[in-house]
C-alpha cells in the first residue's frame, strides 16, 4: 500500500463527507493505493455515524472510536499503529489541511529520501490568540530541539512508515513528533509550504490549556530521549553542582568562625542556604541511583534502533 492516511478527529461530522470525497479524488488521480484512517476522539456529534456511512460505501476508509476523550495523540497513536502504507501522511479533518498537498509529500518522502516532511502553514487563517502562541512556541521547540521547522504543529505531515513507528506519542507530544524523530535516528526532516484554509465548519479546539502542557510536554521529551537510559548523568550533575555549592558556603562559613570570631552564625541566612544546598544536592544524588536502579532492570534498557543487519 502507498498512502496511509491518519485523521484525528473530534466533533467534525460536517467536514467528513466532503473530506473523504476530496482525498478519494486526489488518490484516484494519481492512481495511488491508500487507506484513510479515520480515529474519532470521543466525538458528542454525529461524527461516528458518519464514519460508519463512509466505511461502509468505501472499503478504503477505516474507522476508529474511542469511548472517552483522550487527546490528539492519544488518536494520532493508535492511527499509527493500524496504518499500513508504506508513507503515512497525517491531517485534520476540519478541512484546513489540503488533500491536494498529498502528491508532492509522498513524493518528498519515497523520491527525495526524506524520513519526515511537516506542513508549513506560511500563511495562516486564525485568529492572533492562536498564531501569537504558536510562534513563540515555534521559536522555543527549535531553539530546544535544534530543528530548523518554521511549523511545528501543523497537523500536515508526511512520514516513511519505520520512522513513525519507531516513536510513542502521548500526552500533547503529537507537537513534538519531529523532535521525537530526529532523537529517535531519523534525521532527513524536511519542510514543504502549505495551503492553510479557512475553516468551514465548526469551531477551533485550541485553548490556552494546550499551550501551557505543549511546553510542559517538550520538558519530559527532551529529559526522557537524553536521560532516560542515564538518570545519573542528570540528577548526579546537577546533584554535585547544587552539593558543591553548598559546601563552599560551609567552608566559608568554618573559616569566619576560626579565624574571625564569628559567633552567630546560625543567626544568618547564608547558613541556611548552604545546608539547604547540601540536603538538595545529596537527595538529588539519591534520586540519580534510584533512577539508574530502574533503568537497568527495565524491560527495553537494550532496545535499540536498527537500520540495518546483514
Amino acid at each position: 500500500m502507498d498512502i496511509s492516511v491518519v485523521i484525528p478527529l473530534l466533533n467534525e461530522e460536517e467536514s467528513l463527507p466532503e473530506l473523504a470525497d476530496w482525498i478519494a479524488r486526489v488518490m484516484r488521480e494519481n492512481a495511488f493505493t491508500y487507506e484513510v484512517v479515520m480515529v474519532d476522539d470521543g466525538s458528542k456529534d454525529r461524527s461516528w455515524q458518519v464514519i460508519q456511512r463512509l466505511t461502509a460505501s468505501d472499503p478504503s476508509v477505516k474507522g476508529i472510536k474511542f469511548r472517552r476523550n483522550y487527546g490528539k495523540s492519544a488518536a494520532l497513536q493508535v492511527g499509527f499503529d493500524r496504518a499500513q502504507g508504506d508513507v503515512i501522511i497525517t491531517m485534520d479533518a476540519d478541512l484546513q489541511d489540503s488533500p491536494d498537498e498529498i502528491p508532492e509529500l509522498f513524493d518528498m518522502i519515497k523520491v527525495h529520501g526524506f524520513d519526515m516532511v511537516s506542513g508549513w502553514k506560511k500563511i495562516r487563517h486564525d485568529p492572533i490568540s492562536k498564531t501569537i502562541p504558536t510562534k513563540l512556541f515555534n521559536f522555543v521547540t527549535r531553539l530546544m530541539s535544534g530543528i530548523k521547522l518554521n511549523d511545528f504543529n501543523c497537523g500536515l505531515k508526511a512520514y516513511r512508515c519505520d520512522a513513525i513507528k519507531s516513536v510513542e506519542i502521548y500526552g500533547e507530544m503529537h507537537r513534538y513528533i519531529p523532535v521525537m524523530i530526529k532523537w529517535a535516528g531519523f534525521t532527513k526532516i524536511g519542510e514543504k509550504v502549505v495551503e492553510h484554509r479557512e475553516r468551514k465548519y465548526g469551531t477551533t479546539k485550541f485553548g490556552l490549556e494546550r499551550f501551557i502542557n505543549g511546553f510542559l510536554d517538550l520538558l519530559s521529551i527532551f529529559f526522557i530521549t537524553k536521560f532516560s537510559r542515564r538518570p545519573m548523568h542528570f540528577f548526579g550533575s546537577v546533584g554535585l553542582l547544587t552539593f558543591f555549592c553548598g559546601f563552599v558556603i560551609a567552608l566559608y562559613l568554618t573559616y569566619e568562625k576560626l579565624f574571625l570570631g564569628q559567633t552567630n552564625l546560625p543567626n544568618r541566612p547564608l547558613f541556611y542556604l548552604g545546608l539547604l544546598a547540601m540536603i538538595i544536592g545529596s537527595q538529588l544524588l539519591l534520586s540519580g541511583f534510584l533512577g539508574e536502579l530502574l533503568a537497568r532492570n527495565a524491560n527495553d534498557k537494550n532496545r535499540y534502533q536498527i537500520e540495518v543487519m546483514s
